[in-house]
Order: C-alpha cells, then sequence, then structure tokens
C-alpha cells in the first residue's frame, strides 16, 4: 500500500492504514559489539526489555546511529522494513509480540508505505532467523 500522508511513525502508520497501532510492525534496529546488526521485528506497542536483549543476545542493547540505519538496512528511518537488506552482517528476528495479532503492517521502504502479512508470513519474506521474546508490552 502507497499513502498520500505518511506512515513514518506507528502512530502515522496506524491512522494511514486504519488499524490500532499495536498492529503496526515496527523494525527496531541495533548494532552488536562485533559490528553487525540486527533488525528485530516487533508490534507497534511493544517496547525494547534491556534484561531480557542482554539475556538473548549477550550485551546491551545499542540501536543503530540515525546515519547508520540506511547503511545496514538500506532504508531511510520512517521506511525501515527487513526487505531488501543486502548486509551480510545483518541477523533478522521476529518478536513473539506479533503473535497477538492475525495480521500486522510493516513499513515497505519508504515514510508512506505499507503491507499486510500474517507473522508467520512476515517472518518467512524477512528471512528471518528465530521468533524471539526482547520486548516488553504496556499493561
Amino acid at each position: 500500500m502507497e499513502f498520500d500522508v505518511s506512515s513514518a511513525t506507528v502512530e502515522l502508520a496506524a491512522q494511514a492504514v486504519g488499524v490500532e497501532p499495536a498492529r503496526i510492525c515496527k523494525t527496531l534496529s541495533f548494532k552488536l559489539k562485533d559490528g553487525s546488526g540486527v533488525l528485530i521485528q516487533v508490534a507497534g506497542d511493544a517496547r525494547v526489555d534491556n534484561k531480557k536483549y542482554k539475556d538473548y543476545f549477550g550485551e546491551k542493547a545499542k540501536m543503530l546511529s540515525p546515519d547508520e540505519v540506511p547503511v545496514y538496512t538500506n532504508h531511510e528511518i520512517g521506511g525501515v522494513c527487513a526487505f531488501g537488506v543486502t548486509r551480510e552482517n545483518v541477523r533478522i528476528y521476529c518478536d513473539e509480540s506479533m503473535k497477538r495479532f492475525e495480521s500486522v503492517f510493516p513499513a515497505c521502504g519508504s515514510s508512506n508505505s505499507a503491507a499486510e502479512f500474517t507473522p508467520d508470513e512476515l517472518f518467512e519474506i524477512s528471512g528471518a532467523l528465530d521468533w524471539i521474546d526482547v520486548v516488553k508490552l504496556p499493561e
């Protein structure tokens, strides 16, 4: 889907698509100490749980800088998704938080786009390595 309005944030994307913000899939981007990248696709209402992240990856979460995001993801902030990532040292994961929904809506590389996938379809099409649990949801 392409929109005439911005979908660069969870809230804007939810308005453009016409769904609750939690169903927007946001792709969070991190850098590990060895220089490799990690992209984690999470539900729109999820926040990284630093303890869970450290338990899984063995180090503290360090988000990519705005300048590093396009280098690691091939996309600008506001349109980051796990599709079309060509850098070899970037690993992609899906967070369990998305499994609550029949479908989710990730961006598609621009700040005015989205696509609808079941969580399992998103896992497959993005080339994710594993389902992980590294977030906390609002209470």
